[in-house]
């Protein structure tokens, strides 16, 4: 793997291309508003970024991240992902996204909703409870004392495995809760969502996370 694409290079899009290029890796950026927005970016990151539209991020990417309002995931382009693992980032904001009643009933997580939009793809949920910024200075050396976990959630054992190792360059250990129906033990309003935790504590945040049919 030599290049992550990102499809969205916002808040959380910008921080994972910051890790991404100080790990050597090329990142291809792209937005809602187009190439020439990210110029600033682009000049912060240096020779290993270029912007592009979100067909061409991903079919640059070997690994794709989707990193944008969650009410526009039907916008994501299929036929470039097809085969790849894609990152879902999305975290479910009624107030920003609208309803979706999948969500409202759970009887689907956002992750689900990203993998029926993209059927051939291998979606995997990571980076959604970490408050962006946190990305880029809460990585520590594998070994370290108390490092920080994150969880990831994914169907695809192989795909799973891939992310695992880039969390591990980027200074995190993983916690692994399971495949994208578990996923929503790691939404907005439960306990691992947001804290700093190690692998030890996130399993137990995990395993402590209730609906929200369940908690009301």
């Amino acid at each position: 793997m030599k290049t992550i694409g990102l499809i969205g290079a916002g808040h959380i899009g910008s921080q994972v291309a910051r890790l991404a290029v100080g790990r050597g890796y090329n990142v291809v950026l792209s937005n809602s508003r187009g190439p020439d927005t990210l110029a600033a970016l682009l000049k912060e990151l240096g020779p290993k970024a270029r912007a592009a539209t979100p067909a061409e991020a991903a079919q640059a990417g070997d690994i794709v991240v989707v990193t944008i309002p969650l009410k526009n995931y039907r916008q994501v382009p299929v036929t470039p992902l097809a085969g790849k693992i894609v990152i879902d980032t999305n975290n479910y904001y009624p107030a920003r996204d609208g309803h979706i009643p999948e969500l409202d009933d759970e009887s689907k997580t956002t992750s689900e909703l990203l993998q029926l939009h993209l059927p051939t793809s291998k979606v995997v949920k990571a980076f959604n409870h970490i408050y962006a910024h946190e990305l880029t200075t809460d990585g520590q050396p594998a070994g370290s004392k108390n490092r920080r976990a994150l969880a990831i959630f994914g169907d695809d054992s192989t795909a799973n495995a891939t992310l695992t190792k880039l969390m591990d360059e980027f200074g995190f250990d993983t916690v692994d809760g399971g495949p994208l129906k578990e996923s929503w033990r790691i939404q907005r309003d439960t306990p691992g969502y947001g804290p700093r935790r190690t692998a030890a504590e996130l399993r137990q945040d995990l395993a402590a996370a209730k609906r929200y049919r369940d908690a009301s």
